[in-house]
């Protein structure tokens, strides 16, 4: 089954971590989950902190071990399709935590959320898109779910991704039609 993640982040800088991770499967399941930094996990940004709105505080607070949200992202996703829209950045971030927790940093690889637009495009048409049809139905599709902007918090970005992409499927279907 195909799922939709997105990581939240303490800044884009090289000793950043993560933060928050959300994910939805296709079938509408969901999780979040704030993530206490693990010991010698210090980088923090404002700039970052003004976008995704979370403290270093809250997450201290409120937070779930960072050792527990690893077990459970490989628990809950390890035997499913799982698309990112950033891979290099959530998989920078999912190899960090994994690794704090103790885990193989390759235990769980992600896909680019753009090969799960192509495939959805392909299942319609029987065919394989062209990467410039790819990109213009997705640019169409954005264009349909951008009813609200991004929140830049984890569940509610990889819930845009899940829209969008079935946003792609439905144009792609129509297009046959």
């Amino acid at each position: 089954m195909r799922a939709f993640l997105d990581f939240e982040a303490s800044s884009l800088a090289d000793d950043s971590y993560p933060i928050e991770v959300g994910w939805v499967f296709e079938d509408g399941r969901r999780e979040e989950h704030l993530i206490r930094p693990a010991p010698g996990w210090t980088d923090w940004a404002a700039d970052a902190a003004a976008v995704h709105r979370l403290t270093r505080e809250r997450l201290l607070s409120e937070g779930e071990p960072h050792e527990a949200v690893a077990r459970r992202i490989l628990e809950v996703l390890g035997d499913n399709e799982v698309y990112v829209s950033a891979p290099s950045w959530d998989g920078k971030w999912l190899s960090v935590l994994l690794r704090a927790a103790g885990l193989p940093r390759h235990a769980m690889r992600f896909k680019p959320t753009a090969e799960a637009h192509a495939a959805a495009i392909a299942e319609a048409w029987g065919r394989d898109p062209t990467p410039e049809e790819v990109e213009g139905l997705v640019t169409l599709a954005r264009l349909a779910v951008a009813t609200e902007p991004v929140r830049h918090r984890a569940l509610a970005d990889a819930e845009q991704e899940l829209r969008l992409w079935r946003e792609v499927g439905r144009m792609a279907r129509e297009a046959v039609r």
